[in-house]
């Protein structure tokens, strides 16, 4: 890719960079929904890697996949305990989930 008033060299550089930028600020995935100890209580995790604030990546999509489970049963998620892990920036982060669905109202 050419950018101009910039020598080829730097160019690809740069598309480099911005590349590598992408991948660390990188997206957030959650694990399958499983069942916990107790009745009617689930579990998710879900890990983001990279860039700052990876740990609220990994919260929001943990939140997400916890309402979506519930949701998808005609119920709403009432969350409990959060674990975190990970505390570096560049480390990747997690956050695991315990929660519970229950009627809406």
């Amino acid at each position: 890719m050419k950018l101009p008033g910039i020598p080829h060299s730097l160019s690809g550089a740069f598309v480099s960079l911005a590349a590598a930028c992408t991948v660390l600020a990188g997206c957030a995935s959650a694990g399958n929904v499983t069942a916990a100890d107790r009745q009617d209580t689930f579990v998710v995790s879900a890990s983001a890697s990279g860039g700052r604030l990876a740990w609220a990546r990994a919260h929001k999509r943990a939140v997400s996949a916890a309402s979506d489970y519930c949701e998808s049963r005609g119920m709403q998620a009432s969350l409990g305990i959060e674990q975190m892990d990970g505390i570096e920036a560049l480390q990747q982060q997690g956050s695991t989930i315990r929660f519970e669905c229950h009627p809406k109202l």
